[in-house]
Protein backbone atom coordinates (compact mmCIF):
# COMPACT_ATOMS: atom_id res chain seq x y z
CA UNK A 1 0.00 0.00 0.00
CA UNK A 2 0.84 3.43 -0.72
CA UNK A 3 2.27 5.51 2.77
CA UNK A 4 0.35 8.02 4.09
CA UNK A 5 1.55 11.18 3.42
CA UNK A 6 1.72 13.50 6.54
CA UNK A 7 1.17 17.06 6.79
CA UNK A 8 4.44 19.22 6.88
CA UNK A 9 4.73 22.93 6.57
CA UNK A 10 4.05 22.36 2.79
CA UNK A 11 0.51 21.78 3.43
CA UNK A 12 0.29 25.04 4.29
CA UNK A 13 -0.37 25.33 0.52
CA UNK A 14 -3.29 23.13 0.43
CA UNK A 15 -4.80 24.91 3.51
CA UNK A 16 -5.11 28.04 0.67
CA UNK A 17 -7.13 26.02 -1.30
CA UNK A 18 -9.14 24.42 1.66
CA UNK A 19 -8.29 20.92 0.94
CA UNK A 20 -8.66 19.39 4.28
CA UNK A 21 -7.95 15.58 4.52
CA UNK A 22 -8.88 14.62 8.02
CA UNK A 23 -7.44 11.51 10.22
CA UNK A 24 -4.04 10.83 7.40
CA UNK A 25 -2.52 8.69 10.06
CA UNK A 26 -5.35 7.80 11.70
CA UNK A 27 -6.65 3.98 11.80
CA UNK A 28 -10.66 4.03 10.68
CA UNK A 29 -10.82 1.35 13.47
CA UNK A 30 -8.13 2.43 16.21
CA UNK A 31 -5.44 4.94 16.89
CA UNK A 32 -2.87 3.05 15.94
CA UNK A 33 -2.39 0.97 12.31
CA UNK A 34 0.01 -0.16 10.25
CA UNK A 35 1.61 2.69 7.93
CA UNK A 36 1.04 0.65 4.77
CA UNK A 37 -2.79 0.33 5.44
CA UNK A 38 -5.67 1.05 3.26
CA UNK A 39 -6.39 4.54 2.42
CA UNK A 40 -9.49 5.84 1.77
CA UNK A 41 -10.87 9.16 1.03
CA UNK A 42 -14.05 10.23 1.52
CA UNK A 43 -15.43 13.45 -0.34
CA UNK A 44 -18.79 15.00 0.97
CA UNK A 45 -20.19 17.79 -0.98
CA UNK A 46 -21.63 20.46 1.31
CA UNK A 47 -22.11 21.08 5.12
CA UNK A 48 -25.74 22.54 4.12
CA UNK A 49 -27.44 19.48 4.15
CA UNK A 50 -27.19 17.33 7.58
CA UNK A 51 -26.80 14.51 6.63
CA UNK A 52 -23.11 14.31 5.49
CA UNK A 53 -21.36 14.97 8.49
CA UNK A 54 -23.94 14.34 10.81
CA UNK A 55 -25.12 10.50 9.50
CA UNK A 56 -23.14 9.55 6.29
CA UNK A 57 -19.37 10.39 7.79
CA UNK A 58 -19.57 8.81 11.08
CA UNK A 59 -21.19 6.12 10.03
CA UNK A 60 -19.28 5.18 6.80
CA UNK A 61 -16.03 5.68 9.10
CA UNK A 62 -17.12 2.92 11.60
CA UNK A 63 -18.26 0.93 9.21
CA UNK A 64 -14.77 0.92 7.43
CA UNK A 65 -13.23 0.51 10.68
CA UNK A 66 -14.85 -2.36 11.89
CA UNK A 67 -14.28 -4.29 8.22
CA UNK A 68 -10.42 -3.21 8.10
CA UNK A 69 -8.49 -2.21 11.62
CA UNK A 70 -5.94 -0.31 9.83
CA UNK A 71 -7.90 1.47 7.49
CA UNK A 72 -7.15 5.06 7.34
CA UNK A 73 -10.04 7.18 6.29
CA UNK A 74 -8.90 10.98 4.78
CA UNK A 75 -11.96 13.57 4.66
CA UNK A 76 -13.00 16.66 2.93
CA UNK A 77 -15.89 18.63 2.59
CA UNK A 78 -16.28 20.66 -0.54
CA UNK A 79 -18.83 23.16 1.03
CA UNK A 80 -21.21 23.15 -2.32
CA UNK A 81 -17.78 24.45 -3.93
CA UNK A 82 -17.19 22.72 -7.31
CA UNK A 83 -13.76 23.73 -7.68
CA UNK A 84 -12.68 23.08 -4.34
CA UNK A 85 -13.95 19.39 -4.50
CA UNK A 86 -12.02 19.16 -7.79
CA UNK A 87 -8.82 20.26 -5.99
CA UNK A 88 -9.59 18.01 -3.34
CA UNK A 89 -9.79 15.12 -5.73
CA UNK A 90 -6.53 15.98 -7.14
CA UNK A 91 -5.04 16.28 -3.87
CA UNK A 92 -6.16 12.74 -2.99
CA UNK A 93 -5.25 11.21 -6.68
CA UNK A 94 -1.21 13.10 -5.89
CA UNK A 95 -1.20 12.00 -2.60
CA UNK A 96 -2.02 8.23 -3.78
CA UNK A 97 -5.07 6.97 -1.87
CA UNK A 98 -6.10 3.35 -2.61
CA UNK A 99 -9.65 4.49 -3.35
CA UNK A 100 -12.14 7.58 -3.23
CA UNK A 101 -16.20 7.68 -2.19
CA UNK A 102 -17.63 10.29 -4.05
CA UNK A 103 -20.48 12.28 -3.37
CA UNK A 104 -19.88 14.82 -6.10
CA UNK A 105 -21.08 18.33 -6.08
CA UNK A 106 -21.46 18.17 -9.58
CA UNK A 107 -21.57 14.94 -11.26
CA UNK A 108 -20.09 16.25 -14.88
CA UNK A 109 -17.92 18.87 -13.85
CA UNK A 110 -16.18 15.84 -11.76
CA UNK A 111 -15.76 13.48 -14.44
CA UNK A 112 -12.67 14.50 -15.80
CA UNK A 113 -11.17 14.19 -11.95
CA UNK A 114 -12.59 10.52 -12.24
CA UNK A 115 -11.37 9.80 -15.34
CA UNK A 116 -7.90 10.68 -13.94
CA UNK A 117 -8.11 8.47 -10.71
CA UNK A 118 -9.12 5.52 -13.08
CA UNK A 119 -6.01 6.40 -14.96
CA UNK A 120 -3.99 6.47 -11.33
CA UNK A 121 -5.54 3.45 -10.60
CA UNK A 122 -8.09 4.57 -8.00
CA UNK A 123 -11.37 3.24 -8.11
CA UNK A 124 -13.72 5.99 -7.61
CA UNK A 125 -16.92 4.96 -5.68
CA UNK A 126 -20.07 6.74 -6.09
CA UNK A 127 -22.01 7.18 -3.16
CA UNK A 128 -25.31 8.80 -3.25
CA UNK A 129 -25.11 10.30 -6.90
CA UNK A 130 -24.34 8.96 -9.58
CA UNK A 131 -20.95 10.51 -10.59
CA UNK A 132 -19.62 11.04 -14.46
CA UNK A 133 -16.33 9.35 -15.28
CA UNK A 134 -15.38 5.78 -15.58
CA UNK A 135 -16.32 5.01 -11.92
CA UNK A 136 -15.93 1.52 -10.13
CA UNK A 137 -19.25 1.00 -7.69
CA UNK A 138 -22.30 2.98 -6.89
CA UNK A 139 -24.10 2.82 -3.60
CA UNK A 140 -27.89 5.04 -3.29
CA UNK A 141 -31.37 4.87 -2.92
CA UNK A 142 -33.74 4.48 -5.92
CA UNK A 143 -34.31 8.28 -6.84
CA UNK A 144 -37.40 7.60 -9.18
CA UNK A 145 -39.21 6.21 -6.34
CA UNK A 146 -38.34 8.83 -3.49
CA UNK A 147 -40.09 10.83 -6.08
CA UNK A 148 -42.83 8.89 -6.53
CA UNK A 149 -43.50 8.63 -2.42
CA UNK A 150 -43.16 12.50 -2.23
CA UNK A 151 -45.87 12.82 -4.93
CA UNK A 152 -47.92 10.20 -3.69
CA UNK A 153 -48.08 11.64 -0.35
CA UNK A 154 -48.66 15.18 -1.39
CA UNK A 155 -51.73 13.87 -3.32
CA UNK A 156 -53.07 12.36 -0.21
CA UNK A 157 -52.67 15.06 1.95
CA UNK A 158 -54.37 17.75 -0.49
CA UNK A 159 -57.45 15.34 -0.58
CA UNK A 160 -60.24 16.75 -2.02
CA UNK A 161 -58.37 19.97 -3.65
CA UNK A 162 -57.65 17.07 -5.87
CA UNK A 163 -57.48 16.92 -8.78
CA UNK A 164 -57.61 20.73 -9.91
CA UNK A 165 -55.08 21.65 -6.85
CA UNK A 166 -52.13 24.26 -7.45
CA UNK A 167 -48.37 23.41 -6.22
CA UNK A 168 -45.03 24.88 -6.44
CA UNK A 169 -42.27 22.39 -6.99
CA UNK A 170 -39.50 23.31 -4.92
CA UNK A 171 -36.57 20.78 -7.71
CA UNK A 172 -33.15 20.11 -5.70
CA UNK A 173 -29.88 21.27 -7.55
CA UNK A 174 -29.35 20.54 -11.42
CA UNK A 175 -25.90 19.83 -10.95
CA UNK A 176 -26.94 16.90 -8.63
CA UNK A 177 -28.24 14.07 -10.78
CA UNK A 178 -30.33 12.49 -8.11
CA UNK A 179 -32.49 16.01 -8.48
CA UNK A 180 -33.97 14.85 -12.21
CA UNK A 181 -34.54 11.32 -10.33
CA UNK A 182 -36.73 12.49 -7.47
CA UNK A 183 -38.85 15.06 -10.32
CA UNK A 184 -39.65 12.28 -12.60
CA UNK A 185 -40.47 10.07 -9.72
CA UNK A 186 -42.93 13.38 -8.52
CA UNK A 187 -44.41 14.04 -11.91
CA UNK A 188 -45.52 10.23 -12.81
CA UNK A 189 -47.33 10.34 -9.39
CA UNK A 190 -48.80 13.43 -9.63
CA UNK A 191 -49.48 12.78 -13.64
CA UNK A 192 -52.36 15.63 -14.51
CA UNK A 193 -54.19 15.57 -11.45
CA UNK A 194 -52.32 18.97 -10.52
CA UNK A 195 -51.19 22.49 -11.76
CA UNK A 196 -48.12 23.34 -11.28
CA UNK A 197 -47.97 27.17 -10.81
CA UNK A 198 -44.37 27.47 -10.18
CA UNK A 199 -41.41 25.18 -10.27
CA UNK A 200 -37.35 26.42 -9.14
CA UNK A 201 -34.36 24.59 -9.37
CA UNK A 202 -32.36 24.93 -6.14
CA UNK A 203 -28.93 25.48 -6.52
CA UNK A 204 -27.05 23.52 -3.78
CA UNK A 205 -30.01 22.85 -2.11
CA UNK A 206 -29.75 26.44 -0.11
CA UNK A 207 -32.53 26.74 2.80
CA UNK A 208 -32.32 30.55 2.24
CA UNK A 209 -32.45 30.00 -1.64
CA UNK A 210 -35.75 28.25 -1.04
CA UNK A 211 -37.31 30.38 0.94
CA UNK A 212 -36.97 33.33 -1.56
CA UNK A 213 -38.18 31.42 -4.30
CA UNK A 214 -41.50 30.30 -2.25
CA UNK A 215 -41.56 33.91 -1.38
CA UNK A 216 -41.69 34.98 -5.24
CA UNK A 217 -43.97 32.08 -6.20
CA UNK A 218 -46.78 33.26 -3.38
CA UNK A 219 -46.38 37.03 -4.70
CA UNK A 220 -47.06 35.59 -8.42
CA UNK A 221 -49.58 33.22 -7.31
CA UNK A 222 -51.19 34.73 -4.13
CA UNK A 223 -51.47 32.90 -0.79
CA UNK A 224 -54.66 31.09 -1.55
CA UNK A 225 -53.71 29.29 -4.71
CA UNK A 226 -50.80 27.40 -3.35
CA UNK A 227 -52.32 24.01 -2.47
CA UNK A 228 -49.14 22.12 -1.98
CA UNK A 229 -45.74 22.01 -1.53
CA UNK A 230 -43.27 19.69 -3.37
CA UNK A 231 -40.15 20.04 -1.81
CA UNK A 232 -37.24 17.61 -2.94
CA UNK A 233 -35.62 17.41 0.37
CA UNK A 234 -35.99 18.67 4.11
CA UNK A 235 -33.95 21.77 3.95
CA UNK A 236 -35.94 23.10 0.70
CA UNK A 237 -39.36 22.08 2.84
CA UNK A 238 -37.61 24.09 5.57
CA UNK A 239 -37.10 27.44 3.56
CA UNK A 240 -40.54 26.92 1.86
CA UNK A 241 -42.24 27.13 5.49
CA UNK A 242 -40.42 29.39 6.70
CA UNK A 243 -41.64 31.98 3.56
CA UNK A 244 -45.40 30.56 4.02
CA UNK A 245 -45.29 31.46 7.52
CA UNK A 246 -43.55 34.68 7.07
CA UNK A 247 -46.85 35.36 4.83
CA UNK A 248 -49.29 34.66 7.53
CA UNK A 249 -50.27 31.35 6.09
CA UNK A 250 -52.99 29.68 8.10
CA UNK A 251 -53.42 27.11 7.41
CA UNK A 252 -50.00 25.77 5.86
CA UNK A 253 -50.40 23.73 2.86
CA UNK A 254 -48.93 20.40 2.95
CA UNK A 255 -45.47 19.92 2.21
CA UNK A 256 -43.39 17.37 1.42
CA UNK A 257 -39.31 16.51 2.22
CA UNK A 258 -36.58 14.04 2.10
CA UNK A 259 -34.02 12.79 4.53
CA UNK A 260 -35.80 12.67 7.53
CA UNK A 261 -33.33 15.12 9.43
CA UNK A 262 -34.41 15.60 12.98
CA UNK A 263 -35.57 19.20 12.87
CA UNK A 264 -38.12 17.55 9.68
CA UNK A 265 -39.02 15.30 12.10
CA UNK A 266 -40.54 17.84 15.05
CA UNK A 267 -41.79 20.34 11.99
CA UNK A 268 -43.91 17.13 10.99
CA UNK A 269 -45.29 16.51 14.40
CA UNK A 270 -46.04 20.24 14.87
CA UNK A 271 -48.41 20.11 12.20
CA UNK A 272 -45.77 22.10 9.88
CA UNK A 273 -44.60 19.77 6.97
CA UNK A 274 -46.39 16.57 6.02
CA UNK A 275 -43.73 14.02 5.46
CA UNK A 276 -40.64 13.46 4.45
CA UNK A 277 -38.50 10.22 3.16
CA UNK A 278 -35.98 8.12 5.08
CA UNK A 279 -33.31 6.88 2.88
CA UNK A 280 -31.70 4.88 6.46
CA UNK A 281 -27.88 5.97 6.13
CA UNK A 282 -26.64 2.74 8.07
CA UNK A 283 -27.38 0.33 5.28
CA UNK A 284 -26.57 2.81 2.85
CA UNK A 285 -23.00 3.23 4.88
CA UNK A 286 -22.83 -0.42 5.01
CA UNK A 287 -22.63 -0.80 1.72
CA UNK A 288 -20.30 1.84 0.91
CA UNK A 289 -18.02 0.95 3.78
CA UNK A 290 -18.24 -2.62 2.20
CA UNK A 291 -17.33 -1.50 -1.43
CA UNK A 292 -14.75 0.80 -0.64
CA UNK A 293 -12.90 -1.85 1.59
CA UNK A 294 -13.12 -4.23 -1.55
CA UNK A 295 -11.50 -1.68 -3.92
CA UNK A 296 -9.00 -0.66 -1.52
CA UNK A 297 -7.71 -4.26 -1.07
CA UNK A 298 -7.87 -5.23 -5.00
CA UNK A 299 -10.78 -7.23 -4.48
CA UNK A 300 -13.88 -7.81 -6.82
CA UNK A 301 -16.94 -5.56 -5.63
CA UNK A 302 -19.71 -8.12 -6.66
CA UNK A 303 -19.13 -9.69 -3.35
CA UNK A 304 -21.05 -6.34 -1.97
CA UNK A 305 -23.37 -5.29 -5.12
CA UNK A 306 -26.69 -6.61 -5.56
CA UNK A 307 -26.72 -5.69 -9.57
CA UNK A 308 -25.25 -3.68 -12.08
CA UNK A 309 -26.28 -0.50 -13.02
CA UNK A 310 -25.02 1.52 -16.53
CA UNK A 311 -23.05 4.22 -15.94
CA UNK A 312 -23.85 7.65 -17.84
CA UNK A 313 -20.83 6.27 -20.31
CA UNK A 314 -22.72 3.15 -20.90
CA UNK A 315 -20.65 0.49 -18.90
CA UNK A 316 -22.37 -1.25 -16.40
CA UNK A 317 -20.86 -1.10 -12.47
CA UNK A 318 -21.42 -2.78 -9.66
CA UNK A 319 -23.85 -0.88 -7.78
CA UNK A 320 -26.30 -1.30 -4.43
CA UNK A 321 -30.03 0.66 -4.90
CA UNK A 322 -31.77 0.86 -1.58
CA UNK A 323 -35.44 1.19 -0.96
CA UNK A 324 -36.38 4.56 0.42
CA UNK A 325 -39.39 4.63 3.09
CA UNK A 326 -42.38 7.95 3.14
CA UNK A 327 -42.48 8.92 6.73
CA UNK A 328 -45.59 11.06 8.42
CA UNK A 329 -46.66 11.69 11.98
CA UNK A 330 -48.44 8.20 11.51
CA UNK A 331 -45.95 6.02 10.87
CA UNK A 332 -42.70 7.82 12.54
CA UNK A 333 -42.83 5.35 15.52
CA UNK A 334 -42.34 2.25 13.10
CA UNK A 335 -39.75 3.74 10.56
CA UNK A 336 -37.31 5.99 11.89
CA UNK A 337 -37.86 5.18 15.58
CA UNK A 338 -37.78 1.83 15.09
CA UNK A 339 -34.66 1.96 12.75
CA UNK A 340 -32.97 3.91 15.05
CA UNK A 341 -32.33 6.55 12.83
CA UNK A 342 -33.32 9.16 15.46
CA UNK A 343 -34.57 8.29 19.16
CA UNK A 344 -38.03 9.39 20.83
CA UNK A 345 -36.45 11.64 23.31
CA UNK A 346 -34.40 13.48 20.38
CA UNK A 347 -37.58 14.05 18.51
CA UNK A 348 -39.85 14.85 21.55
CA UNK A 349 -39.20 18.15 22.61
CA UNK A 350 -41.36 19.32 25.49
CA UNK A 351 -43.50 21.56 23.34
CA UNK A 352 -44.45 18.65 21.18
CA UNK A 353 -45.28 15.86 24.02
CA UNK A 354 -48.60 15.91 23.23
CA UNK A 355 -47.95 15.51 19.43
CA UNK A 356 -45.61 12.59 19.94
CA UNK A 357 -48.07 10.63 22.25
CA UNK A 358 -50.60 11.18 19.34
CA UNK A 359 -48.49 9.72 17.32
CA UNK A 360 -47.64 6.85 19.57
CA UNK A 361 -43.89 7.93 20.38
CA UNK A 362 -43.75 7.40 24.25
Amino acid sequence: MKACIRATAAAVTAVSTAVVLTACGTSAGDATHEEDGPRIGLLLPDATTARWEAQDRPLLEKEIGGLCADCVVEHANAKGDVALQQEQMESMITNGVDVIVLVAVDARSLGPAVTKAHEADIPVIAYDRLAEGPISGYVSFDGVEVGRLQGRALLKAMGDKVPGAQIVMMNGDPSDPNTKSFEEGALSALGTRVKIGKAYDTPQWRTETAHMNMSGAIAALGLDSIDGVYAANDGLAAGSISALKANKADPLPPVTGQDAELSALRRILGGEQYMTVAKPFGPEAAAGGAMAVAAARGESLDQVAEQQVPTRGGDAVAAVLLTPVSVTAENMADTVVRDGLHTVRQICTPELRAACVRAGLT
